[in-house]
């Protein structure tokens, strides 16, 4: 028997073990309680709602700042002191990245994409965000035209993302009643630069991400 008969073999006796299991065992309908706190008792992107946020992405080790409209180009240059190119979704509100210098902006457009190859070689990714969690310091991204695919997020060492405060919800259920909008979107919900502890508990960065995370929030 050759190694494709025996892969063919394996499978099947998994799926009967399952069937036979369901068998003995069936499914029952369970009603699932949805009774856990929808709301918190501060407004989305309230002083209260932010200063949470901060503490939580802190914690996760990123760099956090908290801004006004017009300071958002600076924040962004100085997010991007250290990096020598940077790329960007094509929908990216382009007024911030006005005092940028001296650094090299590509444009990931949707009918000239760029490679995997192209993305590793960029230093740094520049995005907006669809929404975030106070409590979990997490941010979310759709793919709308300001965030871009999903590539572009993952490859470059360091993410510059720009969250508005009024996106920024108490409880994952508010944040998720805005994402049901449009749930067929790929979306990418970020916690902090990427890192894991599960390698004798020590702390290492960039296994699945960027290895750094630069949050501006902007009120």
């Amino acid at each position: 028997m050759n190694r494709q008969d025996k892969d063919r073999q394996a499978k099947a006796e998994i799926l009967r073990r399952v069937r036979v299991a369901l068998n003995d065992n069936p499914i029952e309908e369970i009603d699932v309680p949805r009774d856990y706190i929808r709301e918190g008792k501060d407004a989305p992107g309230s002083d209260p709602v932010i200063d949470v946020f901060v503490d939580a992405l802190e914690d996760y080790k990123a760099h956090v700042v908290v801004v006004e409209a017009d300071e958002i180009p600076a924040s962004v240059a100085a997010a991007l002191s250290a990096c020598s190119s940077v790329v960007i979704p094509h929908g990216l509100n382009r007024a911030w990245l006005s005092e940028i210098d001296g650094v090299d902006i590509r444009v990931d457009e949707p009918d000239a994409l760029l490679s995997n190859h192209d993305l590793d070689a960029t230093d740094a990714v520049i995005t907006a965000s669809r929404c975030a969690v106070s409590h979990t310091g997490m941010i979310v991204l759709d793919g709308e035209p300001d965030q871009g695919r999903r590539a572009i997020s993952l490859v470059p060492d360091t993410h510059v993302c720009i969250v508005e405060a009024k996106t920024v919800f108490p409880t994952v259920p508010q944040a998720v009643s805005l994402l049901a909008e449009n749930p067929t979107r790929p979306m990418t919900w970020i916690a902090g630069p990427s890192a894991t502890s599960d390698i004798e508990l020590i702390r290492v960065d960039g296994v699945h991400g960027p290895r750094n995370l630069h949050v501006i929030v902007v009120r």
